[in-house]
């Protein structure tokens, strides 16, 4: 047998030390020297990474010893390290701290990596050794994670052309090289109109004025009426930065967000919520529409060469989901539940708007067309944030002084070790970051290195919208080599105003949660395999150890860990909580539907078997459950980056999906204790650990005991009241037979 060390090259490249990329990192835990870096390096490092893994591969492909797991499938685990290393810093940061001269740089070098991968997955010869192990898998003697590796380094191959003819496996790599770039633009087009809208508002004596968007003059009603004080300062500061007078709001959440939700100038709220929906839709340059014709058609291309009637059915066939009809099954008995309960959520709401003096024990219409009053898109959070302070006597914004940012952090960071036995050390300044904003911390599980975590939490221009978590490393412990993940998290939220620390509204403290649940899913990973490892599981499971987190967020015994006031240090009063507690389900149908309504949005346009022909939204138009009138010249689907440009294509409805899978296990939780400790090392040791060495099934399984059921879904959004005996409830979660996945 050959020595790994004869087919694997060393990550040092000769002859490249003034290129940081290509150097060894002699760095704290090996952390990317962001400081060093400069964009022209990535190009040359790249293209001498992607030379490197060639002779790796063909060494692997070309060896006369016969196929091994270690000298075929652990060979190829390791064949991209370099090259893997170095993508990894340049599009991660292309994401969150990118220029139009890093932005040209992936543009001009994801050909390249493309046809890389595409060699590598239409390699004949490595194939055929990687055949010759499935084939006999049952007999080598695998555990458990070596041969979920061993399967899904077959299917690799299979699912991305190798079994193709010669002409079809051309097409195949000219659309796939097509599509990589399709999508990186797509992502680039929606940051750059992102950026370029701005309302701009001044006040000279009696007289606002707004500039932006296609908006201007006066108005009778305070342009900055009904705003928070912290969203009006915030604006101020924008202003300055940008060295004008007044006020200045963007599309970024922070500022967004607040606005539509509590601007009283109806004008202004129109005009922001078109901004921000006609995003890759305003006929410029950086408009999105023939790119998602072309993105869709490719992928069906893609999927009709390998055997597949649609897109869809080829990105389900590697899912929990497994099948378009049970995804359509699952879809709809969700959609029965919370439709109806939708209509009335938006019935209360325009009840509110038409009279807003009128009593709970007032006559109201069940007729949403009997309604005076014609709720539009920018009016439907304005309204029913009012209705929510009245109904609960609770305005959200009373919330952010007990969220300051840091206390947040620190609560998080003390409920893992309360959970998980974990803590967190500040290493900022100590290890390279990427930008002033970013935090770096070592985290620890007792003694034990577990890896390095950065935390990039405030909106700027040159990170896109949203928030997410990434690595720069995983997790992998090949021949007893332990190597710990690097992991980012990246948000945009409220920032500090002045002498005001940055307050977060609970909504903010939801989704660090969320993102910090993946993190720990990253973080705690203990498998052997990198391709295994962390957060590398099936889409549509990948979003239960985030989602579970934010359960937390409505129980007392963990908001009164660390929600104090950032002047008085006062607890959050009990009252407060009780209200949160008492809102949780505001709105859950409303909130539903919209949510499996951009699932199938995805879904329908992978769903296609001839190209989309006319403009998007009205493609969108016709598939979108949607309770309140369409506008003219706005849609979803042009700035719908998860699906056009980052990996949830036909999989956005894992999120629902995952929400009934949160659901369950969190009631688990309530049943033995939020803070419990056994639970939580149940749910470590036979989850966040394993990463996906095993199909999810089994791992849910080996946790509840059971198959997912959804009525605790149900229960928690508030669509069914009585909890039925277990044998009774469907299960709308499809899982393969268990004959099927036991070993």
């Amino acid at each position: 047998m050959l020595l790994l060390s004869t087919i694997i090259a060393p990550v040092t490249v000769s002859g490249q030390e003034s290129n940081p990329l290509l150097r060894d990192w002699n760095t704290p835990h090996q952390t990317p020297p962001f400081q060093e870096i400069k964009t022209s390096d990535y190009i040359p490092a790249l293209r001498t990474a992607i030379k490197q893994a060639q002779r790796n591969i063909d060494a692997i492909a070309s060896q006369k010893a016969e196929p091994t797991f270690e000298n075929t499938i652990v060979a190829m685990e390791q064949a991209s390290e370099l090259l893997e290393r170095i993508s990894g810093v340049l599009f991660n940061l292309n994401e969150c701290n990118t220029d139009a001269e890093m932005q040209q740089v992936v543009l001009d070098i994801t050909p390249e990596l493309t046809r890389f991968s595409n060699g590598v997955s239409m390699n004949e010869k490595l194939f055929a050794r990687v055949k010759v192990l499935y084939d006999k898998r049952n007999t080598l003697g695998l555990n458990v994670e070596q041969m979920t590796l061993l399967e899904n380094s077959y299917k690799g191959f299979v699912r991305n052309g190798v079994n193709l003819d010669k002409k079809n496996k051309k097409i195949f790599a000219k659309n796939s090289e097509e599509l990589a770039q399709l999508e990186q633009q797509f992502n680039q087009n929606v940051l750059a109109d992102n950026n370029e809208y701005v309302l701009h508002i001044t006040h000279e004596g009696n007289l606002w004025k707004a500039e932006g968007g296609s908006w201007s003059g006066s108005s009778k009603v305070d342009m900055l009426s009904g705003l928070p004080e912290n969203v009006v300062a915030a604006a101020r500061e924008e202003a300055q930065r940008r060295n004008l007078e007044g006020w200045v709001f963007t599309l970024a959440y922070p500022s967004y967000g607040p606005f539509l939700t509590y601007a009283d100038n109806r004008q202004l709220r129109e005009q922001m919520w078109k901004a921000y929906n006609s995003r890759g839709n305003r006929g410029n340059k950086n408009d999105n529409n023939a790119l998602i014709r072309r993105i869709t058609d490719l992928r069906h291309q893609q999927a009709e060469l390998l055997g597949y009637k649609t897109y869809e059915a080829y990105v389900l066939s590697d899912r929990m989901a497994e099948s378009p009809e049970n995804l359509d099954k699952f879809m709809t008995s969700l959609m029965d539940a919370a439709y109806p309960v939708a209509r009335q959520d938006l019935i209360e709401v325009l009840n509110y708007a038409s009279n807003p003096r009128m009593t709970p024990s007032d006559k109201k219409s069940t007729e949403i067309t009997d309604y005076p009053f014609k709720m539009e898109r920018w009016d439907f959070s304005y309204y029913s944030e009012k209705l929510k302070q009245e109904k609960y006597s609770f305005d959200a914004e009373q919330l952010r002084p007990y969220f300051q940012l840091e206390k947040v952090r620190q609560g998080i960071f003390d409920l893992y070790g309360v959970l998980y036995g974990v803590h967190f050390v500040d290493k900022t300044g100590e290890i390279s970051v990427y930008h002033p904003d970013v935090k770096a911390y070592e985290v620890y599980d007792g003694s034990r290195f577990m890896g390095v975590l950065y935390l990039d939490m405030f909106p700027r221009e040159s990170k896109r919208s949203g928030a997410w978590m990434t690595e720069f490393r995983g997790q992998s412990n090949i021949g007893g080599k332990q190597i710990r993940p690097l992991i980012q998290v990246v948000c945009n939220f409220s920032k500090p105003v002045g002498d005001t620390p940055a307050l977060l509204s609970f909504d903010e403290v939801e989704t660090f949660m969320h993102e910090f649940g993946h993190a720990m899913h990253g973080m705690l990973s203990d498998v052997t395999y990198p391709s295994v490892s962390g957060t590398n599981v099936k889409r549509d499971f990948v979003e239960l150890p985030s989602q579970v987190m934010e359960n937390w967020c409505y129980e007392s015994k963990f908001l009164n860990t660390f929600a104090r006031h950032y002047q008085t240090g006062d607890t959050i009063p009990g009252e407060f909580i009780q209200k949160i507690k008492a809102a949780e389900n505001y709105l859950a149908g409303y909130l539903c539907v919209r949510q499996l309504s951009l699932g199938l949005v995805d879904i329908a346009f992978h769903s296609i078997t001839e190209p989309i022909e006319g403009k998007i939204e009205d493609f969108e138009r016709t598939k979108m459950v949607e309770l309140l009138p369409a506008v003219e010249g706005c849609n979803t689907s042009t700035s719908f980056t998860h699906i056009f440009a980052g990996g949830y294509a036909s999989g956005y409805y894992g999120y629902k999906w995952a929400e009934v899978l949160d659901a369950d296990v969190f009631s688990r939780f309530q049943e033995k204790g939020i803070f419990d400790k056994a639970t939580a090392a149940a749910f470590r040791n036979e989850v966040l650990s394993k990463g996906g060495t095993q199909h999810p099934a089994i791992l849910f399984r080996n946790f509840m005991g059971r198959d997912p059921n959804n009525e605790a879904l149900l229960i928690r959004c508030g669509f069914i009241k009585k909890v039925r005996p277990l044998e009774e409830t469907a299960r709308p979660v499809k899982l393969l037979e268990k004959k099927k996945i036991n070993r």
